[in-house]
């Protein structure tokens, strides 16, 4: 799910929760934004206590924590979807159901967190049992719906796809948000960003003029170019959501903090959810689960153990994911995902014996490499900004004096 200290400061590009790490990333340069607007309008009191300082022991155990968590979204959310349709699953609703319906997971560190305001609040009054407003709650729910259908895209493809080649065409989301950024929230492109972008559209141009050589078995020509297509329509609707993520905080007229990440996360996957199980009660999803179960190439009970740890290792991607750049920054969490494009490419081949041919060598390259540019301008373009600042405010001290 799951939505960069710009846009994507760091792009996080690889499985569908994708949009955890660009909502994440997106409130902490918000927030920061934000609190810096109100301490220099003298108003920078609040209800609800300052964060303290965290002890170096639990941030790396947080820090641990949480890579954990990345890593085995990351990598199991895919695989577990995938593991579905190899053992005879073919529901497609049952399955993007599954990628946000572990949404009641979040209630876990949003109860955590009003607990932790609520021992440290030194006020009379209660701190804030929610920091959503209307407004944003409403715009959480329209991008639930569109996230929803996300979902049933990603679904769908990969029901045709294998779990390597649905990874790298899903790297190409970069592409689109750059794209869709650029009409909705007015981010320039620049020569890191057009080379990336160029990088990724090769990359999946030769998936698809390969595609004979990939097709897993009992998938037709006509049923593998589906799933393409599919997957291609399903990043590029990411790339849709990311920019109006972002314009969502730039019209919240309040502080972005992790809280109201979560909660926001949590409105999402509920609307998404229910989008899902809509399509499933029309396709009579829930009457065949029973029947699907009893016919699971690996058993009635692992037929169900696969759709829990499914739900499971998706919200596992975004908790981690949060946490990691909640703790150390959108740079680490970058890193981390770069490094596990080639390591589910790896698993995939281990597990499902997927073919590894040279074009997918190729394309993981390819999308690496495209990665590597975006991040890095967007780095240089962070550090410019920081030592504009710093002009800046050594400006205002040598008029102060």
């Amino acid at each position: 799910m799951r939505p960069h200290l710009h846009l994507l400061c760091f792009p996080i590009v690889i499985h569908k929760t994708t949009y955890a790490a660009a909502d994440a990333s997106i409130a902490m340069d918000v927030e920061g934004r934000d609190l810096a607007r109100r301490r220099h309008n003298g108003a920078g009191a609040s209800a609800d206590p300052p964060p303290a300082a965290m002890s170096k022991s639990l941030k790396r155990a947080l820090v641990a924590l949480n890579c954990v968590l990345m890593a085995l979204g990351n990598t199991g959310g895919p695989l577990i979807s995938r593991l579905y349709f190899r053992g005879g699953g073919h529901r497609q609703w049952l399955a993007s159901w599954l990628e946000t319906g572990g949404w009641p997971l979040l209630l876990l560190p949003l109860i955590c967190s009003y607990c932790y305001r609520r021992r440290r609040s030194r006020s009379p009054m209660k701190p804030k049992l929610f920091f959503l407003t209307p407004r944003i709650f409403l715009a959480s729910a329209v991008l639930g719906l569109l996230t929803g259908v996300d979902d049933f895209l990603y679904a769908y493809g990969l029901a045709f796809l294998p779990v390597s080649t649905s990874a790298l065409l899903i790297s190409t989301q970069l592409a689109f948000t750059a794209f869709f950024a650029f009409l909705i929230v007015r981010q320039r492109f620049t020569a890191y960003s057009i080379n990336a972008v160029a990088l990724l559209t090769v990359g999946a141009v030769m998936l698809g003029l390969h595609g004979s050589t990939d097709r897993p078995a009992g998938v037709s020509h006509a049923g593998y170019y589906r799933g393409f297509t599919l997957t291609l329509g399903a990043a590029a609707l990411y790339g849709l959501v990311l920019p109006l993520v972002e314009l969502v905080y730039a019209k919240a007229e309040q502080a972005i903090t992790y809280t109201l990440v979560m909660e926001m996360q949590l409105v999402i996957g509920f609307f998404a959810t229910a989008f899902c199980t809509v399509g499933m009660i029309v396709n009579n999803d829930f009457q065949a689960i029973p029947r699907e179960a009893r016919h699971f190439d690996l058993g009635e009970v692992r037929y169900y153990v696969v759709l829990v740890w499914s739900a499971i290792f998706w919200q596992f991607f975004f908790l981690g994911t949060v946490g990691v750049i909640f703790c150390v920054n959108t740079l680490l969490a970058g890193i981390l995902i770069a490094v596990f494009i080639p390591i589910t490419e790896v698993l995939a081949a281990i597990f499902y014996h997927e073919k590894f041919t040279s074009q997918k060598v190729v394309a993981l390259v390819l999308s690496l490499w495209g990665l590597a540019s975006y991040s890095y301008g967007e780095y240089m373009e962070q550090k410019e900004k920081e030592r504009k600042k710093k002009q800046n405010s050594i400006a205002v001290t040598d008029q102060a004096t």
